[in-house]
């Protein structure tokens, strides 16, 4: 590290309460989805921050109340240095008001070491870590050589791909890091899709019927819908446990590769045979796996239960995969991640990483689900890296260690600047 950079990274525990306060503000902000739609404050707060830092600012509403902040910070030799992403969600967990909170969830405190309130873990925390780095590299008047893209995206927490539409309006970069939660691991993601499975009669028939369709001599060709979704569920179980004992994926245990049947509806009311019957699954898979090819393995699979069944076969179930959003049309995707651990990217932060903590980063995959898969599948070579646990993640009193928030500073500091003063043809200059 160069007495330049030792130099500003003695500001984190010298300013550490700063760095507190940064955080206590972001967690201030009531931005809890769902509801959701109430991102613009705190949004408008994080763009006034890289603007005073020299970012050039782009704010859009991707849904009205919720608008993405992307702040450009252009290198002073962007051909010839490496160019960087920084990603985090500003939306946080629904709190209910019945949770059982010892303080106000969106008026932090210091207790013990942490910092209480929605968020801290999950994920304010990290980007409060990665706007307080920044602004101890341009308070030194560090102009770096590459590129430096802040992006605080809506959504997270309920589909709502905020990132998506990042990469959709054309951001890119040689790297990109997403300081969600991960313990300070180094890690990738398996994948997340959900899906909607319906079972539908092509005849609706009054309750006084069933008999005819149900036993012999009835000469009705007709089916209850929910018990024929009943078979469909069946299906599902047995292909999940075929996954659990064909399909593995290192740092995960067996069967992580699950299909859990949601949510049921349907009938209309208890004068008809149901005619309809709608399944909501919600499906994880692998990194090493596509959420289309999860899909179609799913509907070849049911497709041919519904082949050993006489009214199936005439009705067979119809499916409608992902979505945008679980508030406007029920339902997300999130893609999965494969980290590369001989990435230039992933090399350089861990080595950040074991100059700070003076320990071996861990580099695995999270049990949970963010929006690095977006950026991965954008063509950028993506990590996880952020502070927090998964214990607090989501949490009645949620909460982040301090000194955890410190290290992690301290970590994306080195790395921000190291990785931004690295030459596109991997000569490094900060050495």
């Amino acid at each position: 590290m160069s007495q330049n950079l030792h130099r500003i990274v003695e500001q984190v525990d010298q300013r550490k309460q700063e760095l507190i306060d940064l955080l206590k503000k972001l967690i201030s902000f009531r931005t809890p989805a769902p509801p959701a739609r109430n991102t613009k404050e705190a949004q408008s707060f994080v763009a006034e921050f890289l603007k005073n830092l020299g970012f050039k600012i782009d704010m859009w509403d991707v849904y009205p109340g919720d608008p993405n902040v992307v702040g450009v910070l252009k290198g002073k030799n962007s051909q010839n240095y490496k160019s960087l992403i920084v990603n985090g969600h500003i939306d946080v967990a629904e709190v209910d008001e019945n949770e059982d909170w010892e303080v106000n969830p969106f008026k932090p405190v210091v207790k013990d070491g942490v910092v209480v309130g929605r968020g801290a873990a999950d994920m304010k925390g990290g980007l409060a870590g990665a706007l307080f780095a920044i602004q101890l590299l341009r308070e030194a008047e560090n102009e770096l050589p590459g590129d430096l893209i802040f992006q605080s995206v809506i959504g997270e927490e309920v589909g709502e791909a905020g990132t998506l539409q990042c990469c959709k309006r054309g951001y890119k970069a040689d790297f990109a890091v997403v300081v969600d939660t991960s313990d300070l691991h180094i890690q990738g993601q398996g994948g997340v899709i959900t899906g909607w499975i319906t079972v539908k009669s092509k005849e609706t028939f009054h309750d006084a019927m069933r008999r005819n369709m149900i036993h012999a001599g009835g000469r009705l060709f007709g089916a209850n819908a929910i018990e024929k979704m009943m078979k469909v569920i069946e299906g599902l179980q047995e292909l999940e446990r075929h996954w659990a004992v064909t399909k593995s994926y290192p740092g995960f245990p067996p069967g992580s590769n699950t299909i859990n049947p949601a949510v049921i509806e349907g009938g209309r009311h208890a004068a008809f045979i149901a005619d309809e019957c709608r399944l909501w699954i919600t499906v994880h898979y692998y990194p090493n796996e596509s959420y289309e090819e999860v899909a179609k393995e799913i509907e070849e699979h049911l497709k041919m239960v519904a082949q050993g069944d006489v009214w199936l076969r005439e009705n067979p179930p119809t499916f409608k995969w992902g979505g945008t959003s679980m508030i406007e049309d029920r339902g997300e995707i999130f893609p999965s991640l494969e980290v590369d651990p001989t990435h230039p990217g992933v090399q350089l932060l861990a080595r950040s990483h074991r100059d700070v903590c003076k320990t071996d980063p861990i580099i695995d995959v999270s049990q949970t689900v963010t929006d690095g898969g977006w950026l991965g599948e954008a063509g950028i070579s993506t990590a996880i890296y952020g502070p927090g646990d998964l214990h607090n993640a989501h949490a009645v009193n949620e909460h982040l260690s301090i000194d955890q928030l410190v290290d992690y500073t301290k970590v994306m500091l080195t790395f921000i600047y190291q990785w931004c003063h690295t030459k596109s043809d991997g000569q490094k200059e900060w050495l």
